[in-house]
């Protein structure tokens, strides 16, 4: 059985030797050049503003970009590719430490993907030798008219009539336009109409033309605005044309969005460390705080759903890895790690805020940048919204038309994800097919909590069956969402589930994990059953699937053994 700090992040004791040897050196040397600093220069640098210019140089020092974001086909060491598992440990460290260091190289990632997807070789030997420089990049996509809007861009190409253009527009929200070597801009031609006149090419952000205009936010992370003026475009600059530019910015998105959960992971995994410590170390009307039942409660909930977070993400990331033309489920996974994930973040740092109150406001502690970072993640590369009305085009397939697949193991090989540069079309959702759910939850039947969530989802398959929304209401985003809400509890615990099986995971701990996706499940079938315009069959199925979960105090009481052995077991150092 492992104990709850095993299943943690913990800098003191981390050693990732499931990777290859550079991989494993690389992510300690992050870890150990964070700690180096320690907690008040990492806090003051935050409440400062300051630019990462000191994390970029070690950065660059260690090749560290160069090495985990670069594909094998642009390589230029052995150790280069593109490999999504230890992407996300990455990411997670980012997360703990600080987002703006997270932000830097996810904007990166982002500015990258239209250049791997390219057939211009020229451009991915540069923006190749601009990692091995220690450059980041950026993504012009968004405007401040039309935000990620990119049927409206007003980013404008005229034909210079030598083969190039020269641009005109600006761009609003892109991370990195203060410094990018490299930035990969969408745009649309003036005289060539409709989806056929869309481009995507690279910029210099060091070009005279190339003007910066503003960070748009208060905060160390650089935010841009940028205006592009009768801006040279030469051939060679040019990245895709036509539909597929269209295609590369969605699957830019897909990369992207997924990084957004192991962040999510690492914040909350900090701010766990410092709030359990203080709980345990408060002493409230002669008691410690962790006396009391409520606080026991709330603090066990949040580490429960931090463990759920943990064992979906790492299992979406087999998922993506083992993605091709013929298994296009990370489709489903990927809007799930950045929807789902990211609001049970939220819900674990509330949890937590919750019982440590005024000192998760204190200018010393990391709690604070916690605090308010976590609110970000739901809220970027698509809103909770925009990703719940997604996943809901996979919802009728998912639960009710399995197919067989082969099994997908744990993927931890140093391979290359090639298929991520060569999705294609980004189109034909519906007909993404996936294995059976019920798998995963048959394997746990014994556990009350496994059994009792797995009545509430066979009832969602009634529902749809039965009570789906008709045309009409299909219309009512509102309603939808909150119908995606269910279906989005069942996609979560069946891959929670196959990785708790994966990896061994005991069965008290997922029992207490399910109590809460048991309430969850439960509370979004009342929220669906006030809905304005739910039927009277679907108030009644709604109430119908609430379901209490199965209690057993005793081991609440053991799983809070674990949350209150955290106290201690981490402190930044000063």
């Amino acid at each position: 059985m492992a104990d709850s700090a095993s299943l943690l992040f913990n800098p003191h004791t981390y050693d990732p030797e499931h990777f290859d040897p550079e991989t494993r050196r690389l992510l300690r040397a992050t870890v150990d050049w964070f700690e180096a600093r320690g907690k008040r220069r990492l806090i003051e640098d935050y409440r400062s503003r300051a630019w990462l210019g000191d994390f970029l140089d070690f950065a660059a020092k260690e090749g560290l970009f160069a090495t985990f974001l670069t594909p094998a086909s642009a390589a230029g060491k052995d150790d280069q590719r593109w490999d999504t598992a230890r992407i996300a440990a990455l990411n997670e460290i980012f997360g703990f430490y600080g987002l703006d260091y997270w932000y830097a190289w996810q904007v990166t990632i982002l500015g990258l993907g239209p250049v791997w997807q390219s057939d211009n070789a020229e451009a991915r030997a540069r923006a190749a030798e601009l990692l091995a420089q220690g450059e980041v990049f950026a993504f012009g996509l968004s405007e401040k008219a039309h935000g990620a809007d990119i049927y409206s861009t007003d980013m404008l190409l005229t034909p210079d009539g030598e083969g190039g253009f020269r641009a005109s527009g600006s761009k609003y929200y892109i991370g990195n336009g203060n410094a990018a070597g490299l930035v990969s801009v969408f745009g649309r031609r003036t005289d060539v109409e409709g989806p056929d006149g869309y481009v995507f090419f690279a910029a210099d952000s060091r070009d005279e033309a190339y003007r910066l205009v503003k960070n748009v936010v208060d905060s160390s992370k650089y935010v841009s605005e940028f205006r592009l003026a009768d801006y040279p475009v030469a051939p060679a600059d040019i990245l895709h044309t036509g539909r597929a530019a269209f295609d590369a910015a969605l699957n830019t998105v897909n990369v992207g969005k997924f990084n957004f959960c192991t962040a999510s992971i690492g914040i909350c995994e900090h701010a766990m460390y410092e709030a359990v410590t203080h709980a345990s170390n408060r002493i409230l009307y002669g008691r410690p705080v962790t006396a009391f039942p409520h606080v026991r409660r709330e603090l066990t909930d949040a580490y429960v759903r931090l463990i759920g977070m943990k064992l979906f993400s790492d299992r979406a990331v087999d998922y993506f890895r083992s993605a091709g033309p013929d298994d296009r489920r990370y489709l489903l996974f990927n809007p799930m790690t950045k929807m789902k994930v990211t609001t049970e973040g939220e819900k674990v740092i509330d949890l937590m805020w919750d019982v440590i109150a005024a000192k998760g406001f204190e200018k010393d502690n990391y709690f604070a940048q916690a605090a308010v970072e976590i609110r970000g993640l739901p809220k970027l590369e698509g809103t909770v919204h925009v990703n719940l009305a997604l996943i809901l085009k996979f919802m009728r397939n998912h639960l009710l038309n399995p197919v067989d697949h082969p099994a997908v193991p744990t993927r931890l090989d140093a391979a290359d994800d090639a298929f991520l540069f060569q999705q294609g079309p980004a189109r034909g959702l519906g007909s993404v097919r996936f294995h059976d759910w019920r798998t995963a939850f048959d394997a746990y039947a014994e556990v009350p909590n496994v059994a009792r969530f797995r009545e509430q989802a066979d009832a969602l398959c009634t529902f749809v069956e039965t009570a789906a929304p008709d045309e009409e209401q299909s219309r009512d985003l509102d309603l939808l969402l909150a119908v995606g809400q269910l279906f989005a509890l069942v996609v979560h615990g069946q891959l929670i589930l196959e990785q708790a099986r994966l990896t061994g995971l005991d069965e008290e701990l997922l029992d207490e994990l399910f109590a809460v996706l048991v309430r969850d499940f439960s509370a979004h079938a009342v929220e669906l059953h006030g809905k304005d315009s739910a039927t009277e069959d679907q108030q009644n199925w709604a109430l119908g699937a609430v379901r209490r979960p199965v209690v057993d105090a005793e081991r609440s009481a053991r799983i809070w053994e674990r949350v209150e052995a955290l106290s201690g077991a981490y402190e930044m150092g000063q």
